[in-house]
């Protein structure tokens, strides 16, 4: 007999308060948002009153730098998630309907996008303030993890991007049609968690490793290091667990079962890997950039 978990008994809404003839909910996904961005903040902050860390002694920016900072972080998640979305995994259905674009309640933000935003919030307040953009990058990166683990578990109670079907004991049987319609299967489904895959990858592993080269390592005195190490070990984790993740449901045919964009019979790459393949050049391109030689 097969050995799998029944997903636990969790809701997606925390609490919810009826107001003025509405209700109004606070979501786990929510609340991920808000405490992996509140950590962050603070192990910024901690990380800037260290000024031995610092290439030179110095910090690059100021506590309230970092404090002015988090409001730009915040608008290039919001902003870049979900443009990233609408342009990377459904552009046809939001060239439709285009209204339904800020309609973010109902879910549907991509990570390569909130980075894209993140990016560019930095550099442009980077420009704005005369501190360098690479080292703010730096350390933004460093604790971009935290989000990314809160994040994952946060999809998990949800019961959402969940992975592919799975007779392995630590398969979970995720609820829902959706998640229970896997042909040639007889009775429940059970599925990679793939939602816990990442968060231990992308969260967990990847933000002890750069914590650990810019607290203890001294990655911070070589600008970029941190940067580069963050876009390559999230690349390669998440193309890593793509060939156990469940593809967006508009990318699955009945000729392209798996969801693959690119593909040759049964092989192929998702868009996840595809758009990971671009980080992990950059990530690693990064490296060597920063580690090349230089003038004493």
């Amino acid at each position: 007999m097969q050995m799998m978990i029944p997903f636990p008994d969790i809701s997606p809404e925390i609490f919810t308060i009826p107001l003025f003839g509405m209700e109004f909910a606070l979501r786990w996904y929510a609340l991920a948002y808000i405490v992996g961005i509140l950590i962050g903040w603070r192990l910024v902050v901690a990380t800037v009153r260290r000024p031995a860390l610092w290439l030179g002694a110095t910090a690059v920016m100021t506590p309230r730098n970092v404090e002015d900072l988090l409001t730009w972080v915040i608008l290039g998640v919001i902003l870049g998630g979900r443009l990233g979305y609408v342009l990377f995994y459904q552009p046809g259905y939001y060239l439709s309907n285009p209204g339904q674009i800020l309609v973010l309640w109902e879910g549907g933000m991509a990570f390569h996008g909130g980075l894209l935003g993140v990016v560019l919030a930095c550099i442009l307040y980077s420009k704005r303030n005369g501190i360098p953009w690479i080292s703010v990058a730096d350390v933004l990166c460093m604790v971009t993890p935290v989000g990314l683990l809160l994040g994952r578990i946060a999809n998990f109670i949800n019961a959402e991007l969940w992975g592919r079907p799975t007779d392995l004991p630590w398969g979970v049987v995720f609820p829902g049609a959706a998640a229970q319609d896997c042909p040639g299967v007889i009775g429940l489904c059970a599925r990679h968690p793939s939602q816990l895959y990442e968060a231990a990858l992308e969260g967990l592993i990847l933000g002890a490793v750069l914590l650990w080269l810019g607290w203890r390592r001294g990655a911070l005195r070589l600008p970029g290091t941190l940067t580069g190490v963050f876009f390559a070990g999230y690349g390669l984790s998440r193309f890593v667990v793509e060939f156990v993740r469940q593809a967006d449901p508009q990318f699955i045919t009945p000729d392209n079962p798996i969801g693959h964009v690119i593909h040759a019979g049964s092989m192929g790459l998702s868009m996840g890997q595809i758009l990971s393949l671009p980080m992990i050049a950059f990530g690693l391109g990064m490296i060597a950039w920063a580690r090349r030689p230089r003038p004493t």
